[in-house]
């Protein structure tokens, strides 16, 4: 199979994935948790499509966007490749875009309201799939985070849970960003109480399983304080003005 990333690339890559995940084992054993609790995604929003084949086939088997019109093509080519990762979608999804990526989404993280949630569970059934998502939760209370107030996430879930064609696997949150190391933390633990409150109540605890928290910034205080997906973009792929492959 000709790929379309270089031996260089695929090392560098690699390299970082395997930092970003001792890093994980690190925080996972000051807590006491099972590294094998946390699931590493890749971010490779802005990068071209060389940067998801590279990391997939170094190992990563999870990978996100932000945007929808990134999602697709990178998906297209890696399945052309025979890649086939846990393609996730963490980015703010438009409701008139949600059609694209029925199917397609091994989660999708970020839905911020119960209309959108209708429109996946309209489109899965149409489909004829099972989509599972994630209630993006507004913890920080920041305008410029999109997602459900703390107080209205009981009452979200209930009406999400409720709906065909989609699974609430659990919350995702976002920091804000760090001014000093640590201070996400209080932010993740507030998100962990609430997410444990709802799996009490969930409709199916079983598989309300899921807090996605951190990112390349504020990732190791996001699992000591129960994380089970981060979100890494910079730490893995570099900055965004990337270098020609």
């Amino acid at each position: 199979m000709e790929y379309d990333f270089s031996p260089k690339l695929l090392e560098e890559l690699k390299s970082r994935a395997d930092s970003v995940r001792s890093k994980i084992v690190q925080s996972c054993k000051e807590v006491g948790r099972d590294p094998s609790e946390v699931t590493l995604i890749g971010v490779s929003k802005v990068f071209p499509v060389e940067y998801a084949e590279a990391a997939f086939v170094g190992g990563l088997k999870d990978l996100a966007e932000n945007k929808v019109q990134e999602l697709l093509p990178k998906e297209e080519r890696l399945s052309e490749l025979n890649l086939h990762p846990n393609w996730h979608l963490i980015g703010t999804l438009q409701k008139n875009k949600v059609k694209y990526i029925i199917g397609k989404t091994h989660l999708v993280h970020s839905v911020n309201s119960v209309e959108l949630a209708s429109e996946i569970s309209k489109r899965s059934v149409n489909a004829g799939i099972v989509t599972d998502i994630l209630l993006q939760a507004n913890v920080s209370g920041e305008e410029s985070k999109h997602g459900f107030a703390p107080a209205e996430l009981e009452a979200a879930l209930e009406a999400v849970s409720n709906m065909e064609g989609i699974r609430v696997r659990g919350l995702m949150t976002m920091a804000p960003i760090q001014t000093y190391p640590g201070e996400a933390e209080p932010v993740f633990a507030k998100t962990r109480e609430i997410y444990e409150a709802l799996k009490v109540n969930a409709k199916d605890p079983s598989i309300f399983d899921t807090l996605s928290m951190g990112m390349s910034q504020d990732y190791v205080y996001a699992v000591k304080q129960g994380s089970t997906h981060v979100r890494i973009g910079t730490d893995i792929f570099g900055k965004r003005n990337y270098p020609s492959p």
